[in-house]
This record gives C-alpha cells, sequence and structure tokens, in this order.
C-alpha cells in the first residue's frame, strides 16, 4: 500500500513538473517548429539557446517603438531607450550578485569582453617576460586574445593542462604560478567536456599570489549560481545569446579596481568626460569601456532573458534536468561503441547535461547529418578548442548540449535515434 501511494506521489510530481515544462516550452516559439517533418528537439544549446517570447517582444518594442540612440538626446523615444537599457544592466548586476552596477559592462559577446580584458590589462600591467596563464581545456576566444597580448607586450604564455579525462590537472598550478604570472584565464565550464571547474579553488589559490583571474562563463552563467562576491574572481564574461536573449550581447563584470586602473578599449562618443585636441578624459565607469552606440535594442533582452534563467533554476525543474543528464549520462557511458569524453570523477554534479563524444570508424559529421534529418539538433567539429581535440586525440566530435527546457522524452528519442544512426554506419 505504502509503496504504491509512493508511486502515485511521484506520478502525480512528475505530472505536474511536464505540465510545468510543457507551459514553458510554450514560451519559445522555435521549439514548436518541425524539421523534415519531425518535432523539432534542439540540443546544440551550449552554442546558442532559443528565445522566449518576451525576449523577442522586448526586442521588437525597442526596435518599432523606441528605436532611439541612448545617453544622449532628452526626447521620449530616447529616453525609453536608456531606461531600457540601464534596467538590463541593473539585472545582470542582481542575477551575479555584483557589488556595484559600474562593474558590469556591455559587451558583443564573450569573445569581445575576453578582448577587452586582455588589451587593456596587458596596457596597464603586462610587460617584456611576464607570464599569462590559461588551461588547456579553453575555447579559443581565451586562448588567442591572449596569445596576441602576449606578442604584442613580449610575454609568455603558459599552460595548466588537463589529463586524459579532461580534468584540470590543478596540483600543477602551484609550479607554474610565479613572481612573473600577471593573471590566470580559465574557463568555468568546458564546451566540450561539461564538467565543470574548481574555479573557487583556483581563484584563492591565485590570490594567495596576488594574482587576479579571469572566469569565462559562457557556459558558467547558464548552469551555475554566479555570485561574483563569493566567487571572488577578478573577471567574469558570458554571452546573452547563450541563456535566452539576443545575439550580440556579451556582460564584462570586472571588479572595479581593475576597471578604473585599466585604459580604455576603444575611443570615440559617449566613453569621454571632456574632448580637445591636446587631451581628452574618459567617462566614469562603465561608460568608459561602452564606446559608440550601443546594441541598446539587443542589450535590453538581458532583463527578460535573466527572468527566465530564474523561472528555469526552480528546484524541481533542476531535479528533472538532473535525472536527464543521470539518463544520457549513464547510457552513452555503458555504450562500448561510444568514446564519451568529460566523465565525472565523483558524482554527476561535477558535470552539466552537455555530451561530447566519437563513435570509433563513424566521423562525427556524418553522424550529425543523419540525426539532422530526425529532427535532431546537435554540434559537431572541433568546438572552437583545437588544442583540446589534439590532447583527446581527435580531429573532431559529436556534441549533444541539454537546457532546462528540453525533456526526457527529447532525451530518450535522441538516444534512440542514435543508436539507428550508428548502426546506419558502421
Amino acid at each position: 500500500m505504502y509503496a504504491r501511494v509512493c508511486i502515485v506521489a511521484y506520478m502525480r510530481v512528475s505530472d505536474w513538473i511536464m505540465a510545468d515544462i510543457k507551459e514553458i516550452r510554450r514560451m519559445f516559439p522555435a521549439l514548436s517548429r518541425k524539421v523534415y517533418g519531425k518535432d523539432l528537439v534542439y540540443l546544440d544549446n551550449a552554442a546558442t539557446s532559443q528565445r522566449p517570447q518576451p525576449v523577442i517582444d522586448m526586442w521588437n518594442r525597442i526596435t518599432s517603438e523606441s528605436n532611439a540612440n541612448i545617453h544622449r538626446a532628452v526626447h521620449r523615444m530616447a529616453d525609453e531607450a536608456t531606461q531600457a537599457y540601464e534596467e538590463a544592466r541593473d539585472a545582470v548586476r542582481e542575477f551575479l550578485n555584483a557589488e556595484y552596477r559600474e562593474e558590469i559592462v556591455f559587451t558583443s559577446g564573450t569573445t569581445a569582453a575576453i578582448n577587452l580584458v586582455a588589451f587593456c590589462f596587458g596596457e596597464a600591467f603586462v610587460k617584456e617576460g611576464d607570464e599569462v596563464v590559461v588551461t588547456e581545456a579553453e575555447h579559443h576566444s581565451n586562448i588567442v586574445p591572449w596569445q596576441m597580448m602576449c606578442r604584442r607586450k613580449g610575454a609568455v604564455l603558459r599552460v595548466l593542462p588537463v589529463d586524459d579525462s579532461g580534468h584540470l590537472m590543478l596540483e600543477r598550478l602551484d609550479d607554474i604560478l610565479n613572481e612573473k604570472t600577471r593573471i590566470v584565464a580559465v574557463t568555468h565550464i568546458s564546451n566540450v567536456l561539461g564538467l565543470v571547474n574548481p574555479v573557487r579553488e583556483i581563484i584563492q589559490k591565485c590570490h594567495s599570489r596576488s594574482v587576479p583571474v579571469l572566469v569565462d562563463g559562457a557556459q558558467g552563467a547558464v548552469h551555475c549560481n554566479v555570485d561574483m562576491q563569493n566567487l571572488d574572481c577578478d573577471f567574469y564574461v558570458f554571452s546573452g545569446h547563450k541563456l535566452y536573449a539576443a545575439t550580440g550581447t556579451g556582460v564584462l563584470y570586472g571588479k572595479k579596481k581593475w576597471l578604473e586602473a585599466m585604459p580604455p578599449y576603444m575611443g570615440g562618443g559617449e566613453m569621454v568626460g571632456t574632448v580637445s585636441f591636446a587631451q581628452t578624459t574618459y567617462a566614469p565607469l562603465p561608460m568608459k569601456y561602452e564606446a559608440g552606440t550601443q546594441n541598446f535594442a539587443s542589450a535590453a533582452t538581458l532583463k527578460p532573458a535573466l527572468e527566465y534563467v530564474k523561472l528555469l533554476n526552480d528546484n524541481s525543474l533542476i531535479t528533472y534536468n538532473d535525472a536527464i543528464r543521470d539518463y544520457v549520462l549513464k547510457v552513452l557511458s555503458d555504450d562500448s561503441r561510444i568514446r564519451l569524453f568529460g566523465v565525472p570523477r565523483g558524482t554527476s554534479q561535477e558535470k552539466i547535461p552537455l555530451f561530447s563524444f566519437i563513435v570509433e570508424g563513424v566521423h562525427h559529421e556524418d553522424l550529425a547529418l543523419i540525426l539532422d534529418k530526425m529532427g535532431i539538433a546537435v554540434r559537431s567539429g572541433q568546438m572552437c578548442a583545437e588544442p583540446l581535440m589534439d590532447r583527446m586525440g581527435v580531429t573532431g566530435m559529436l556534441r549533444a548540449s541539454f537546457a532546462p527546457y528540453n525533456t526526457m522524452e527529447e532525451a530518450e528519442y535522441f538516444i534512440k535515434c542514435l543508436d539507428r544512426a550508428i548502426n546506419m554506419l558502421i
């Protein structure tokens, strides 16, 4: 009798969650479309997420009703656009639990934010012979800007390696850090492996040596509780388009002491205090780093997008999504045909629902094309992480990345179709 009651109770909870997810999914128009006559199963969320209707509505409202340049004119339309833009900044500050709103700088994306820090920090604090540390698991966007800065300044780029399973070899960090280390740049979560890196421990180690840390939060902002006052990193960057906002949106969080000490990235309108041919002074934060006309319509979408992040971080939905992650992880791990990368060493909590793998004797793009015909969108290739691919000894992978709006039925359909696709190719 007790067992029966438990089962019934579980079914009721499960039904409620499914009803909740269905209601949420209705707010994402793209999720209801068909591909080749089949219901779309969108599993390329690590590349970009889909947009909910309030995000689309905000962009449409700004572009159709309040399309006026921000921070300049005093007329009504300009005031509306400026207000929406600055309300988005307040929403981001709250989301990150940053101490000051001036610590929030809008960029065009994670890549632009890292380039800004690499250039400006390098100009202020890096000289010939100094060292910059990145990890072997970084996206190209957290490698190339530092390489460019090192070449310009005559500095040296050093690399914290990963082991054969893709985990950072944290024990090597103490040997890499030295008196010449000027900054460490590390991804919060690998876009290839889906492993949550011990960034807080890395930050503490670096700060004990007075070394600042930039965290690439392109995946972390989507899947983790990102509290800047708790994490205590010096810079944190992420893209809006990966967490339900419009494209062309990005965020740089930087501690005031660093942003105030660094020079501007670009010159032009709105980043100035006074201008003469003899001398220019710069505007206070954050305007100092927001030269020119900003992408104000897209930036405004960050506010409704972050409201959806809060909604999708409901405990019941998190539990449901954890179940999806655990199911897919077990099936892929148990399949002898599949080599899965980024397997957690401890609990599955060390991993987000992102799965990159290969099938021996099968090209990853062939798998992706067959899955596409079945209505499943996945990523194939190097995922902008060629050094990591080289470390793993592969030329590319297949990646399925889930978002909170994905369902267990979609996960089961993906596994079924993947099995069919593999059998067609081997």
